[in-house]
């Protein structure tokens, strides 16, 4: 079963969502009904690609960074999808940490990047803004030696 896990900007602008739509599909084609997708869930890029594996077969397993984890969502609309999500997983990995902090956001993609086989990364290219954030992931991912592929429409800035 080939695992693949997400990491990318929450804040991405609607003009992008097409083209990260179709290089998310891209990299999951050919791999449907044989693949584990491995997710946070956090709102934009996770829960797209949640979406996007979900559709192609995928069994999903959620990596809950603490245990206020749901707290962080402040708009109600992705706090419902994420707890949709969450309820489709196959399986659940809650990671010790009490309180949503950037030390768990960082475990959490370091466990996402540990036990996967390739990271997708909803990139802009820029430094994290915070520990854990998408950049630090990555550079994560290929310091292990993991393929990364990134997607980002050139031009395109995150919010």
């Amino acid at each position: 079963m080939k695992r693949i896990g997400v990491t990318g900007h929450r804040g991405i602008p609607s003009e992008g969502y097409a083209h990260i739509r179709a290089g998310m599909h891209a990299v999951l084609r050919g791999h449907e009904g044989s693949m584990e997708a491995l997710s946070s869930l956090a709102a934009g890029a996770d829960q797209l690609f949640a979406d996007i594996a979900l559709a192609c077969g995928a069994e999903l397993t959620v990596v809950i960074p603490s245990g206020d984890y749901e707290d962080g969502f402040t708009v109600p609309d992705e706090l419902a999808h994420f707890q949709q999500l969450r309820g489709r997983a196959t399986r659940e990995v809650q990671l010790a940490f009490p309180y949503a902090t950037d030390e768990a956001y960082y475990a959490a993609g370091a466990y996402i990047a540990d036990n996967c086989d390739r990271l997708l990364a909803v990139w802009d290219g820029h430094p994290a803004r915070g520990l854990g954030g998408t950049g630090d992931i990555v550079r994560y991912a290929r310091h292990l030696g993991k393929p990364v592929t990134v997607i980002w429409r050139e031009g395109l800035q995150r919010l």
